[in-house]
């Protein structure tokens, strides 16, 4: 008995909208890395990209908890000698909150090609307001 492994066309991707609106950051970003990468589907293989694509919405409403909002730091570096900028998660939710979110996925991610290539399925909106409706994405509760 061999182990069959599926290839990225054999999958069908799915479209998924997740609303971030009072979830925590961190547990909210290891379930969105879970479906990107495929993890959630028996098809599962490690070196295919089977995943599905995830379109989450009102990610400037994710909380954070503890002091964090004040003490964690996002560090954005020129190259240049002098050119590291940092900014705390506070600072970060008024000029990008979508960004803190695709941070810390793409932290949860693999470190590879595939992973790259996965994070482009992955649609952050920072208010109620998505363009993807065509794609009909079914609402995925996450209870956490």
């Amino acid at each position: 008995m061999r182990t069959y492994s599926f290839k990225t066309g054999e999958v069908e991707k799915r479209w998924y909208l997740i609303d971030a609106k009072g979830k925590t950051l961190g547990r909210l970003a290891s379930q969105i890395a879970k479906i990107l990468r495929g993890k959630h589907k028996p098809e599962f293989t490690p070196h295919a990209d089977v995943g599905d694509f995830v379109v989450v919405i009102n990610a400037a409403e994710v909380r954070l908890t503890g002091k964090k909002l004040n003490q964690k730091m996002y560090y954005k570096y020129s190259g240049y000698p002098g050119g590291l900028k940092e900014f705390t998660a506070k600072q970060m939710f008024e000029r990008h909150p979508e960004y803190v979110l695709y941070h810390a996925v793409r932290g949860m991610m693999p470190k590879n090609r595939l992973a790259r290539k996965q994070m482009k399925k992955l649609r952050i909106y920072p208010g109620p307001e998505y363009p993807h409706q065509a794609q009909k994405p079914e609402p995925l509760e996450i209870d956490i």
